[in-house]
């Protein structure tokens, strides 16, 4: 479950789709998501190829083009080769199919060689469901957040662990209590008075 929660969390920073909320239960996970197509539009070339071969080593070409030093080397056919192979990969940055392929695939090979095996890890391919508006969204991700409480697995949000909602809410939590010490640092520097105390108190809390 571990694994899950770790990989969802790297791909975010390498797909440009956005991870509304997650739960990872004992033998399936649920996550939803943001597919972002604009963010991926506006990326350089050279961004997309650095993100993508975070995943992949890549051809030759690619391999080639990413190192400077290689990439002085390469003629103009091998650079459109390349510029072509950055445009599929852009492509594939807000694809839902190739999130869920990565994850999945990386996963499974993970646990099958711990285990020794191979073959199958998955029972089947994943199902989605496109949510079409902001009401949508906010229904899914309170059904993903409490499902680990309806499955007896938590009492409460902050205990339920390998789910968006408790790493959020810890969080919000250190950074109160950061705040709370720099207050009371202040305080010891000096009075503040009780418009400054309430500043620092409601308008430093994260959205």
């Amino acid at each position: 479950r571990g694994w899950i929660e770790t990989r969802i969390r790297e791909l975010a920073s390498v797909f440009t789709i956005d991870v509304a909320a997650y739960a990872v239960m004992s033998n399936h996970y649920h996550v939803v998501l943001r597919v972002d197509a604009d963010r991926a539009a506006v990326l350089t070339d050279d961004e997309v190829l650095a993100r993508w071969t975070r995943l992949f080593t890549g051809p030759m070409l690619v391999q080639r083009y990413v190192q400077p030093a290689t990439r002085a080397t390469m003629g103009n056919a091998e650079c459109d080769k390349v510029r072509e192979m950055a445009h599929t990969y852009r492509q594939r940055l807000c694809d839902l199919s190739w999130f869920m392929r990565v994850l999945n695939e990386s996963i499974a090979r993970q646990a099958n060689a711990e285990d020794g095996v191979k073959g199958h890890f998955w029972e089947g391919r994943f199902k989605s469901q496109a949510l079409l508006d902001e009401q949508a969204l906010l229904a899914a991700m309170a059904y993903v957040d409490l499902n680990p409480i309806r499955a007896g697995m938590a009492d409460t949000l902050e205990a339920s662990i390998h789910t968006s909602i408790a790493a959020r809410l810890a969080e919000l939590h250190a950074h109160r209590l950061g705040r709370e010490s720099a207050i009371l640092a202040e305080l010891k520097s000096g009075p503040l008075t009780p418009a400054e105390l309430a500043t620092r108190i409601y308008t430093d809390t994260p959205a």
